[in-house]
């Protein structure tokens, strides 16, 4: 009976040691990676060398200038009137400017641009201090009157009414006359022409170069608005441009320009005023101003970059 227990026994061991091997898991072995398989690689082919590294190109800026006669002007002149009374001041410069706004008018908004400006300081009585020295008594109730500036600017964009206009502003007397600042505005037809012209001679100095190193001028790679493509930092990958440069296609005026805001149409002068308006027109053609706008210079730059053959 003893032996058949063992027996059993025996099977049982054996049985649970099956078990426990066939629930085991078994290590996966990995495939072997073949040898011919390439090597993963984010970066694209263009990050270790730039494509004009690795074909043979030459960059060229064009450089054109023209020179044209300036047709814008500005002027300004002042007119001075003093009161005892803010009121009473302002009224007297209005009135000193009323037949010249009237007879600017004449020669047309889009001819003659007018804007006017008002300033005034108050007149204090005055002392001479030991030393003999004018010194004004800076107060309230020292006050004798006010004098009002009244300022009127010019922005004449026909040149064609250049003489007139500014003879009219001498002949109004007034107290202090600025000098005459030209500037030019390209047209858009101007600032095309212009640019076209620097990318003729951005191909003609490319094809010398490229011939004169006994190449042949190919095809066009790229034509850089910004100018960049043709920097020898930029070719050559050092540092970033710090985008201080004008952009290719910029047009430098050279002269002096002093904007303005286009004011409103002056007012219309009362019936009156018809006979002053009159007279400053006839002065003003008796002493007329001669002035022949100068010659302004345009700048214009194209960059290029060809390929060589």
């Amino acid at each position: 009976m003893s032996s058949h227990r063992l027996a059993a026994g025996a099977l049982a061991v054996l049985a649970l040691i099956s078990d426990a091997a066939a629930a085991r898991p078994v290590r996966a072995q990995a495939a072997p990676v073949p040898a011919s398989a390439p090597a993963s690689n984010s970066s694209s082919q263009y990050d270790k060398a730039p494509w004009w590294m690795r074909d043979s190109v030459i960059p060229q800026t064009g450089h054109v200038f023209t020179e044209l006669p300036a047709n814008r002007a500005n002027v300004s002149a002042t007119f001075l009137a003093v009161d005892d009374t803010v009121d009473k001041a302002q009224a007297k410069a209005i009135a000193q400017t009323r037949a010249l706004q009237a007879a600017l008018a004449k020669l047309g908004k889009d001819s003659v641009r007018v804007t006017t400006g008002f300033s005034m300081r108050a007149l204090y009585e005055q002392y001479r201090d030991k030393n003999g020295n004018r010194i004004e008594d800076q107060r309230g109730d020292k006050i004798t009157g006010y004098q009002v500036s009244l300022n009127i600017s010019l922005e004449i964009r026909d040149m064609a009414v250049l003489e007139k206009a500014y003879a009219l502003v001498l002949a109004a007397s007034p107290a202090q006359t600025n000098q005459i600042y030209f500037s030019l505005q390209p047209t858009n037809e101007t600032n095309t022409w212009l640019y076209n012209e620097a990318v003729k001679d951005a191909r003609k100095r490319a094809t010398d170069a490229a011939e004169a190193a006994g190449g042949h001028l190919g095809g066009i790679k790229v034509v850089d608005p910004t100018g960049r493509a043709c920097q020898t930092d930029i070719l050559a990958r050092n540092a970033s441009d710090d985008g201080s440069e004008p952009e290719a296609n910029e047009v430098v005026v050279t002269g002096n320009r002093k904007a303005m805001a286009a004011p409103p149409p002056p007012p219309a002068p009362p019936e009156a005023g018809f006979a002053a308006e009159d007279a400053l027109e006839a002065k003003a053609l008796a002493n007329p101003f001669i002035q022949t706008p100068p010659l302004q210079r345009l700048e214009a730059t194209a960059c290029v970059v060809y390929g060589l053959n």
